[in-house]
């Protein structure tokens, strides 16, 4: 008798344990989630067929489905509501990542408190938490309404069964890593178990037309920790991001199915809970009668909302061979570019020998280009000990050759600064209208900018003095 041949049907399968990827032969890591000691045998794989089943909804022509059924409902934070696209979808699901101990779940129960009503009420999930320590937290920022209702679980069918009998118009569950199934092998936070917590949630919150905040964790590189396809299946996903030691907070929207994703809310954060700033520019200046040598401002957009910052710098004699180059909230990178633009295109060679620190104000984080001119003119500044003019800001990037180039929104940048009430500005050509009242100096190159700087209070001569002489 002929031997039998092993056919593609009776061949063993394999899977990861971990994030159920599946592979016709074994591996000691999971290409899929990179965890090593997953992948097992599970058997021969069924063979599936799927048929045409009922249909629960009858298609209709796009210009009849009714629209009213998606319209927004304000959360009751207008910053908040200004990152969603005006407020939250009926069957939204919003994931917000942040790192710990920056106020997610500060601001989450203020906006459970201030959107529940009669007509909507609010259920809080904590799954990291007791109920009572997230009602002394309540107690402090004023968080109490009749109509939030709160509970502390784990377990992802007690979750389930709770909004069976509170019927919430919004849930939060704070947070999605903490929540586990009983049906699913693994530790709560695992890949499996966060794709079937995320999973049921969002099928409830679309069956329902609940709407649903999911609290998400993130990784020590900042991104949200957990299989990337729970990004995937969300409605919009927000990050929650800030320095724990300054008062500001930002909410920046990554993806948004409502709305735009380059908006951003900003918060302060305080002993009474969490506001929202609708002008967020006077955290990052520095009020002064007369202008200090080393300081220089500039506007930057978050999004689309411009807001005027201060950049800071000090240069000192080194007493080390190799001088400190010492940043806070600006690129390492960038600061060491205009060092280099500043002494090859700017002729000030006294930066090289000296300790050189530069920072911004009320911990804002300047990473665009559209700061190197003012951190160009801070160092400047600083290295010549010259203050420069008052009510000034500068605009523009600085490119290797000393040339400065446009960036976006300048209009938009100066209308701000105006409004601040600053009356001169550096930008690069043809910025566009100009506010009335404030005048605009147009600069080409690093070179046309130092000339804001009087020279006769400069403390070391330009390159080309000192040749001349």
């Amino acid at each position: 008798m002929a031997a039998r041949t092993k056919t593609t049907k009776d061949r063993p399968s394999y899977r990861c344990t971990e994030c159920g990827w599946q592979t016709a032969k074994w591996l000691g890591r999971c290409p899929e989630c990179q965890a090593w000691g997953t992948v097992e045998e599970y058997g021969t794989p069924a063979v599936r067929t799927t048929t045409p089943g009922r249909v629960t909804t009858s298609a209709l022509p796009i210009g009849q489905v009714d629209g009213r059924t998606a319209t927004a409902r304000t959360t009751g934070v207008p910053e908040l509501d200004r990152v969603l696209g005006g407020g939250l979808v009926p069957g939204a699901v919003v994931l917000l990542a942040g790192e710990p101990g920056v106020g997610k779940s500060t601001l989450l129960l203020d906006v459970a408190a201030k959107s529940a009503s009669e007509e909507h009420r609010t259920l809080y999930v904590t799954g990291e938490e007791s109920a009572s320590q997230v009602r002394l937290r309540a107690d402090r920022i004023g968080a109490l309404d009749d109509h939030l209702y709160l509970a502390a679980e784990t377990d992802l069918s007690a979750v389930l069964g709770h909004l069976d009998a509170v019927k919430p118009s919004l849930l939060i569950l704070d947070s999605v890593q903490t929540v586990a199934s009983p049906e699913i092998d693994g530790a709560p936070g695992g890949m499996a178990q966060v794709r079937e917590v995320a999973g049921a949630l969002i099928r409830a919150s679309k069956e329902r037309g609940m709407s649903t905040l999911l609290v998400g964790h993130v990784t020590k590189d900042g991104a949200i920790a957990g299989p990337r396809l729970l990004e995937h299946l969300v409605d919009v996903v927000l990050h929650f991001e800030g320095d724990r030691h300054a008062r500001l907070r930002l909410v920046r929207g990554v993806k948004n199915r409502y709305g735009a994703t380059d908006e951003v809310g900003c918060f302060e954060l305080h002993d009474e809970g969490i506001t929202g700033l609708t002008d967020p520019s006077g955290l990052f200046l520095t009020r002064r009668d007369e202008p200090v040598p080393g300081t220089c401002l500039t506007v930057t957009l978050e999004g689309r909302r411009p807001l005027v910052a201060e950049v800071q710098a000090l240069t000192v004699d080194s007493q080390i061979p190799s001088p400190r180059r010492t940043t806070s909230g600006l690129e390492t990178s960038r600061v060491s570019m205009m060092l280099a633009v500043l002494e090859q295109r700017g002729r000030i060679s006294a930066l090289g020998k000296r300790d050189i620190y530069s920072a911004t104000v009320g911990g804002v984080k300047l990473s665009e280009p559209a700061a190197d001119l003012a951190i160009a003119l801070a160092l400047a500044s600083a290295a010549s000990d010259t203050p420069l003019p008052k009510n000034l800001v500068a605009i523009g990037e600085v490119g290797l050759a000393g040339e400065v180039r446009r960036v976006t929104g300048v209009q938009r940048r100066l209308s701000e600064a105006h409004r601040l009430g600053f009356t001169h500005a550096l930008v690069p050509g043809d910025p566009g209208k100009v506010p009335a009242g404030m005048k605009v100096l147009e600069v080409a190159d690093i070179g046309d900018a130092l000339r804001v700087l009087p020279r006769s209070r400069r403390r070391d001569a330009p390159r080309e003095a000192e040749d001349r002489r």
